[in-house]
């Protein structure tokens, strides 16, 4: 059965009977609720056939799953005159069933063939530069996004640290900034212009800190979406 299986999938079984009589057939299957068999069983006159159309139901196809499927053919000679087919196989002797056993295999289609199947009135320049220069390489993007994961944490953890020494920068000046406060207050011989300039430089040092910390912050996380 070719896959994909997510549609039914119908295999047709040829059933030849090369004797001089009658022969009775029987389909059976370890999984009937998978399968649909048309006809299912019959009578095949000497030298005749018939085609019998084994349809596999739509499923989850797991590669890694063995198949365990298997179908029969039964067959035994009719006799000569038949009013009930189950009486048939009921009366029958072991002796004088015949049977063949059939294994399921499902294949899935690889990639050569879907690009076979490709519509060749639709540009694909893509496939057909792979198939001109050779066989496609394989990617690499679990190896490229392990190195690059790894670049954006160190770069975090660094910016961390940075934004933790802004920090701790901004904390100290801003102590110091009020320790000048203090001093001017208490210092009565001081110029009321030295001391506006001094308020000035010290206000002005945390917010320059405060707009590097925005920069570091925006180029990491605009990093990090790229």
């Amino acid at each position: 059965f070719p896959g994909p299986f997510t549609d039914v999938v119908t295999t047709n079984l040829k059933l030849r009977n090369p004797s001089d009589r009658k022969v009775c057939f029987k389909v059976k299957t370890t999984a009937p609720r998978r399968y649909c068999v048309r006809p299912n069983s019959g009578i095949i006159d000497p030298g005749s056939s018939v085609i019998v159309s084994v349809m596999l139901q739509p499923f989850d196809y797991d590669p890694n799953e063995k198949s365990k499927h298997k179908f029969m053919v039964q067959t035994t000679y009719a006799p000569p005159n038949i009013s009930d087919m189950e009486a048939v196989w009921k009366e029958a002797k072991p002796d004088e069933l015949m049977d063949s056993k059939l294994r399921c295999v499902f294949e899935m289609p690889n990639e050569n063939d879907k690009l076979n199947d490709i519509d060749a009135s639709k540009p694909a320049p893509v496939l057909n530069t792979a198939k001109q220069d050779g066989p496609m390489p394989k990617p690499h993007s679990v190896s490229l996004n392990d190195t690059e994961t790894r670049k954006l944490v160190e770069e975090c953890k660094r910016l961390q640290a940075e934004i933790m020494k802004l920090t701790d920068e901004n904390r100290h000046l801003r102590d110091e900034g009020l320790r000048l406060r203090k001093v001017a207050h208490s210092d009565k011989s001081g110029s009321p212009t030295a001391l506006a300039l001094r308020d000035n430089g010290s206000n002005s040092l945390p917010s320059l800190l405060v707009v590097i910390a925005a920069i570091f912050i925006g180029f990491f996380l605009g990093k990090f979406i790229l």
